[in-house]
Order: structure tokens, then sequence, then C-alpha cells
């Protein structure tokens, strides 16, 4: 059984700092492109940084600068530092496995609920 299980979400004043950790289960973790999306109320859900299984790192240009994305093999764990965070970053935060290659899977955690605001 796949798992992934967001963790870290919570209330921070603008300004302020939150890390984000995935933890996943049941999957060869070392061999998934994983990442971090975010979806505010009324939006689509949106690409917020990917580290790819080779450790390639790319962000959406909104928090270029302001977040990193690293992943742990041994702990099987995804993590997202946020820094500077902006009352625009307030959205429900989801941890993605993806596999790329002939047989492309996705798995999708439940999501962790960011709100910046003072």
């Amino acid at each position: 059984q796949v798992q992934l299980v967001e963790s870290g979400g919570g209330l921070v004043q603008p300004g302020g700092s939150l890390r984000l950790s995935c933890a996943v289960s049941g999957v060869i973790f070392s061999i998934y492109d994983m990442g971090w999306y975010r979806q505010a109320p009324g939006k689509q859900r949106e690409l917020v940084a990917v580290i790819t299984s080779g450790g390639s790192r790319n962000y959406a240009d909104s928090v270029k600068g302001r977040f990193t994305i690293s992943r742990d093999g041994a702990k099987r764990t995804v993590y997202l530092q946020m820094n500077s965070l902006k009352p625009e970053d307030t959205a429900v935060y989801y941890c993605n496995a993806h596999l790329t290659g002939p047989f492309p899977r996705d798995f999708w955690g439940q999501g962790t609920q960011v709100t910046v605001s003072s």
C-alpha cells in the first residue's frame, strides 16, 4: 500500500518560515520524482517545486529564492523549506510521487494546510 503522509503545515505570520515533510512508503522511493503542489481556494492546483530521482530541482517562479525542496533517501522523506512566506502562499500543500517511463505512476498525499496571516 502506497502512502504519502505530509506534516508541518500551520499558521505563520508573513515573513515567517515553515518546513513541510512528506514521508513515503510502499514504493521504491529512490526512483520516483518527488514534488510539492499547492491549491488555494478557488484556484487550480499548481506545481511549487520538484526534485527528480537524480536530484535536479525546479521551482515555480513565485517561490524561487524563498523555498527549497530536498529529499532524504534513508528516511524516505521529501521536505519543503519555506522562508519569507507571503499571504499568497496560503494554500493546501500536497506531496506527489511521480514515476516516469513507459508505465508512469502518480501518488498523492492527503494535503496539509499552510496559512500565512497576521
